[in-house]
């Protein structure tokens, strides 16, 4: 997509061969008209694979699954990190850990908001080893929902992750796939746009 691309090379920050920096328009700030404009990508993308539900998980991954639904006409699920008291044990539950921070964590999905018929499509900021997406995928399938297609805004494709879901079956669909990162480097794989 080449929007996201021309945001992340004027704004983003490569902050190590394997950090990129985008907090000025998704992780701390959020430009709602690029949002959009993801969500509309994600929904030509996947607008033929009968899409009933988008989940994402808390917190970064919010703002374009909310735009993804609205422009598919699917209500959106946010997968928890913490477990709440509210839930009442009604859920479904996964170990994952992220690359990023570093830490293990409980995902959680209330039973309440996914059923045996969903189609779903999985949103997520950024792929790099394919934990989360890996972790959102297990709920589904513990709720004997499918899985109809994995969709990132920022790949780093010099990691391991679109092999792995690739290899697991799950269609994956990158808006901008990074080769490379390092200080003041920031390149793309030109094959999705």
């Amino acid at each position: 997509m080449k929007l996201l691309k021309d945001r992340i090379l004027a704004e983003g920050q490569a902050l190590s061969d394997s950090v990129l920096k985008v907090d000025v328009f998704l992780n701390h700030q959020v430009d709602p008209d690029l949002m959009q404009a993801i969500g509309e990508d994600f929904c030509e993308h996947f607008k033929d694979h009968g899409i009933t539900r988008v989940l994402t998980i808390e917190s970064s991954g919010i703002a374009p699954a909310v735009y993804a639904a609205q422009a598919l006409k699917v209500p959106m699920v946010i997968l928890k990190k913490q477990t709440s008291k509210i839930l009442n044990g009604q859920v479904f539950q996964t170990n994952i850990t992220s690359f990023t921070k570093g830490t293990s964590y409980e995902l959680t999905l209330s039973k309440d908001y996914i059923n045996k018929d969903d189609k779903v499509l999985i949103i997520d900021d950024f792929l790099a080893n394919g934990e989360a997406a890996t972790g959102a995928a297990r709920l589904v399938q513990m709720a004997g929902a499918t899985v109809e297609g994995i969709g990132i805004l920022i790949e780093k494709s010099f990691q391991n992750g679109r092999t792995r879901l690739e290899h697991a079956g799950y269609h994956v669909y990158s808006q901008a796939r990074v080769s490379r990162l390092g200080e003041g480097i920031i390149e793309f794989i030109d094959d999705e746009d």
